[in-house]
């Protein structure tokens, strides 16, 4: 049965590879002081009692963006569920672009993302992690109202509004949708970088600056679009400014510093390359014109415009006008969940990678930090030889919520789904 409009508001990171389609350089270590285990729920919890202390993490647009869509489709269990949802956020998408979508028929056939069907994916992940959602509700009882947290990187913090409440899934989506197009046209002539260095810290303002440097010599717009760790930003470029970050990073950023570019190309959401088609104040005309947004999340969203839980009864619309050319921060956002105790995320949507992958290498480098420490004991020479992360060094003892990463557990939704026996 087809669900009624506006029934989804109601309360109802070696180098591994991360979103976008880059790989992240391992991070080039420290002190900090004694830590106290961590108490946590045993691995075998019931999802259900965990919900108080875990944090909904959504997925943004990516290389690939079906995952496992097709074995949930395909699911005795789940195609109802699936279908009907898809075919709900496809009707919102056909409405704004003017034409048919079917997503369903999307995930049917495979087809690999393109810079044409940009459009068409950016509801496809919205219809996939709301469709998981679902599931998780009706299916098993789990209210994801019951999160702590929901965290939404790009793409993904529309769906934490709409699952929160702020805005319905007919209000909000067709506002990305109509300005993907143009977003899309856009990346033909952007080149993305992973800007990383192996110093303890990169120097954020330095890198806004330089960028504003090179954008004045006239030859393209650059700029940060996310802030991933303390050391590694994603670069968006037009044109050929991205060798000029390259000629002038020995000037601006003394040490270690290194630019690697991405072969694919990339909307370039959260950077100022979308002032070129007006994205903003396009937004935030559509904003203004939108009713609801006086509503507080449920649960609370951490944003990735701000790293903060910043939603309030009155700012959504200005949060949501910053999300386009403003960079993401993500690290900063899973600090503050980490600061608030979380013990498992779940990560939702169609193969979720930059943000569990950003977990799985914290965690490898506090554990090794915390090992590190332990040989101390054992030698200083020891340490000085297998201490290369010297990030961590430089972020301890002020960020100690760190130390918990090793302890918070992240499950993929859509492999729990899968793993559930079939009744």
């Amino acid at each position: 049965m087809k669900e009624s409009p506006g029934r989804w508001h109601r309360r109802f990171w070696s180098a591994p590879r991360l979103g976008h389609g880059v790989r992240l350089a391992e991070e080039p270590s420290h002190q900090s002081g004694t830590t106290t285990p961590e108490v946590v729920p045993p691995r075998d919890t019931p999802l259900a009692d965990r919900m108080s202390n875990t944090t909904l993490a959504f997925r943004g647009y990516d290389v690939a963006n079906l995952g496992r869509s097709d074995e949930l489709l395909k699911h005795p269990r789940y195609h109802s569920t699936v279908a009907s949802t898809l075919h709900e956020v496809g009707e919102v998408a056909a409405h704004t672009l003017s034409r048919p979508v079917d997503l369903v028929a999307r995930i049917e056939s495979e087809a690999p993302s393109t810079l044409e069907s940009f459009p068409d994916d950016v509801a496809l992940i919205v219809g996939m992690e709301l469709a998981q959602l679902k599931i998780l509700r009706e299916h098993f009882g789990i209210d994801p109202h019951h999160a702590r947290f929901s965290l939404g990187y790009s793409i993904g913090e529309l769906t934490a509004m709409i699952l929160g409440g702020v805005y319905t899934l007919e209000q909000l989506l067709p506002v990305p949708l109509e300005l993907a197009p143009d977003c899309a046209k856009l990346a033909e002539n952007t080149t993305m970088g992973v800007l990383f260095t192996r110093e303890p810290v990169l120097d954020e303002q330095e890198v806004v600056r330089v960028c504003r440097l090179i954008s004045a010599e006239g030859h393209g717009l650059i700029g940060p679009s996310a802030f991933l760790s303390p050391n590694t930003a994603l670069i968006l470029a037009e044109g050929k400014s991205i060798d000029r970050l390259q000629e002038l990073l020995p000037e601006h950023f003394p040490g270690r510093v290194v630019l690697k570019r991405n072969e694919n190309r990339w909307p370039p959401l959260h950077s100022p390359i979308v002032w070129r088609k007006n994205v903003p104040n396009r937004a935030a005309m559509m904003m203004y014109a939108l009713k609801g947004g006086n509503t507080l999340p449920t649960p609370a969203i951490v944003s990735c415009v701000t790293g903060e839980a910043s939603y309030d009864h009155e700012n959504s619309r200005d949060l949501m006008i910053r999300w386009t050319d403003h960079p993401q921060r993500l690290w900063d956002a899973i600090d503050t969940i980490l600061s608030a105790g979380v013990q498992t995320v779940l990560h939702v949507g169609p193969s979720p990678n930059l943000i569990p992958a950003t977990f799985s290498r914290l965690s490898n480098n506090v554990t090794k930090h915390i090992h590190n420490k332990r040989l101390q004991k054992i030698g200083h020479d020891v340490v000085t030889t297998m201490n290369r992360h010297a990030w961590l060094a430089h972020v301890l003892p002020a960020k100690a919520s760190l130390l918990r990463v090793p302890f918070v557990e992240n499950i993929i939704l859509e492999d729990w789904l899968l793993a559930q026996p079939v009744v």
